[in-house]
């Protein structure tokens, strides 16, 4: 018996009008989808992506309903000084910001694992580029996270911010060693900092988007389609991205989302912890959440230099 679809509640898009949405990895694709679907129910749209797509950028924003109603800043997530600018520069034209959708990631083009990439000695290369993935999924996402917050923090209502996940980041059996590692990174991102985002006023939540055609899945979307396999549009992820981001009653949650499916996880895992590790365990982890609670968080430890 499968547990409750998520079913999106198309009013609530209502109430972003007038809001402003911060998207990173907007010039196309699933970003592309998010600004065009926010921009349409009057919310002014910040469409941050790299210099070098600039053109595909213009070309979203030119597709809008409300064109007038959208900046785009060139942005690497990895770059502190690209972001802090691209808040500053979404609260210039249009006043706060009011949703964060963290969506900008990138995939390995070459087998991290492959035990063939040696040099003229027979020495195995290092994995420079599995390196870049970590950093911009993992790294650049806790960028938006942190400014995120940091820009939202004295609005009156609060802010959002949405994580694209994947469902990478909780299964991942396709040896793609760097894009999971960095999805499951994402995850614990959206763990680990929903705490501090709630302390804020900021609601932090995630969407784990299965198979997608964009430029990430472009080598195998043809093989998929043939298969018969349940799949999303980027339009699909866009509208569980904007209940993600505007229900109010969400927060830590994370949903799957693949067409026509669309499963809550974090807070069906949780329930489920007794069930997978025992009663003993579980009242460890409650136990041990209530002494750090009255610490006032994990205390750090000092550093050794």
């Amino acid at each position: 018996m499968s547990p409750p679809n998520v079913e999106l509640d198309p009013t609530i898009l209502a109430s972003v009008a007038g809001q402003t949405v911060v998207i990173t990895g907007a010039a196309g694709g699933i970003g592309a989808a998010t600004a065009a679907l926010f921009n349409q129910n009057g919310a002014n749209v910040v469409i941050a992506d790299l210099a070098f797509l600039k053109e595909n950028a213009e070309k979203t924003i030119a597709g809008l309903a409300h064109p007038d109603k959208a900046l785009f800043v060139p942005a690497d997530i990895l770059n502190w000084a690209d972001m802090t600018a691209l808040f500053k520069a979404a609260v210039a034209r249009f006043g706060r910001v009011d949703v964060v959708i963290a969506n900008a990631g990138i995939m390995e083009t070459k087998p991290v694992l492959n035990m063939d990439a040696v040099d003229e000695n027979g020495d195995l290369q290092e994995s420079k580029e599995a390196f870049k993935v970590l950093d911009v999924n993992i790294k650049g996402t806790l960028n938006t996270i942190r400014l995120g917050i940091h820009t939202m923090r004295s609005n009156p209502n609060g802010g959002s911010i949405v994580l694209l996940a994947s469902t990478s980041g909780y299964f991942g059996g396709t040896s793609v060693a760097g894009y999971i590692t960095s999805k499951h990174g994402v995850v614990g991102l959206l763990r680990s900092c929903r705490v501090t985002a709630t302390q804020y006023n900021v609601r932090l939540n995630a969407v784990a988007p299965f198979f997608t055609p964009t430029h990430i899945t472009a080598n195998y979307a043809d093989a998929w389609k043939a298969a018969g396999l349940e799949s999303n549009t980027p339009d699909d992820v866009a509208r569980v991205v904007a209940q993600q981001a505007l229900d109010t009653k969400a927060n830590g949650t994370c949903v799957l989302t693949c067409g026509s499916i669309r499963r809550e996880l974090e807070n069906t895992r949780a329930a489920l912890i007794t069930q997978w590790m025992g009663e003993d365990v579980t009242t460890l982890m409650r136990d041990a959440g209530k002494l750090f609670a009255k610490l006032g968080g994990y205390p750090l430890p000092k550093s050794r230099e």
